[in-house]
């Protein structure tokens, strides 16, 4: 095995790796206002850390810029941008929503051109995915999350309305993001959990969006599904048609272990904790990559953390996930 490619793939297929593979990823609070500066920095990661999979972060706000929304940078240890302004008041607001062209619309145009920048400087290789959040979480994005479940709750009907054509955008999108060559999408679901909506709420307003918006993406081969939050719906996973899952391992259940005794086919994303790359020792690092690995024994496992790196985290402790896998 010689190629990042190539063992990702042997990963998929359940054979034995040269060594377990690893995937972390970061957003660039500033850097990711722009498609060249945005790119530039994904490759130095890149270049720096040598991951098996780059996973382009982007501001969440990419996606819905082009309705009007307006964020900030605000110091969010994440890397998260805060948004300053909503374009969702009133039930009525989601009917009014037009569809986009990506190819013309200036922040999803200058994602795909980040993409095209991205494949032209990094190595054919290394698997390169683009972050797709999923409608209901751009919904919330366009209105703030108290509102969203609000008008779910009380005004389902115009809810619908503004996520059919949230839809029909992301199909857009991700059809223009596949003729740039993409390997596959990490898809950021963040409401598919206790604390949000209830299983049953989630498939009547969420899970027929998602299948749509993912037809597109379905013959790709590096598909990654981002379960965020807790006491998520990993059953869902029944439902869905992805390579890879990454969630919360560390922090609500299922475990490593008890995800693979599920769906013993399905890769699995994760094992070190987002806060013990930030805050803790290396041999902390090392001491929870070792645990995933013996979880998992080694197969159809990718070393990451539950969520992004916090963009302020040590170099040094990133270099020892990296060492852990060695």
């Amino acid at each position: 095995m010689t190629t990042h490619r190539e063992r990702i793939q042997a990963c998929i297929n359940g054979e034995q790796t040269d060594r377990t593979p690893i995937a972390l990823w970061r957003h660039f609070p500033e850097e990711d206002q722009k498609p060249e500066t945005l790119a530039a920095a994904t490759l130095k990661f890149q270049e720096t850390y040598d991951f098996d999979i780059v996973k382009v972060t982007p501001a969440s706000s990419f996606a819905v810029k082009d309705w009007g929304v307006v964020d900030e940078w605000q110091n969010n240890p994440e890397g998260s941008r805060a948004y300053t302004k909503r374009v969702i008041e009133k039930p009525q607001d989601w009917e009014t929503l037009k569809p986009l062209d990506p190819t013309t619309s200036p922040h999803l145009a200058g994602q795909l051109a980040c993409l095209r920048l991205l494949k032209q400087n990094l190595s054919p290789e290394t698997p390169l995915i683009q972050t797709i959040f999923n409608p209901l979480s751009q919904a919330k994005n366009l209105a703030g999350n108290d509102l969203l479940l609000e008008h779910i709750h009380k005004y389902p009907e115009a809810v619908m309305e503004g996520l059919k054509t949230i839809t029909k955008t992301t199909i857009k999108f991700i059809e223009a993001a596949r003729e740039t060559g993409i390997d596959g999408i990490f898809y950021a679901v963040q409401h598919a959990q206790g604390n949000q909506l209830d299983l049953d709420e989630y498939k009547s307003i969420g899970l027929l969006f998602d299948q749509r918006v993912l037809a597109p993406a379905d013959d790709l081969w590096c598909n990654m599904l981002h379960l965020h939050g807790t006491d998520v719906y990993f059953s869902l996973l029944r439902l869905f048609n992805f390579q890879i899952v990454n969630w919360h391992d560390r922090e609500t259940y299922p475990s490593l272990a008890e995800a693979q005794s599920l769906f013993r086919n399905l890769v699995v994303c994760g094992g070190i904790r987002q806060e013990t790359l930030h805050v803790e020792n290396q041999a902390q690092v090392r001491e929870e990559a070792q645990n995933a690995i013996e979880q998992t024994r080694g197969k159809r496992f990718i070393l990451g953390t539950g969520c992004v790196v916090y963009y302020k985290s040590p170099h040094e402790n990133i270099i020892a996930a990296k060492e852990s896998i060695e």
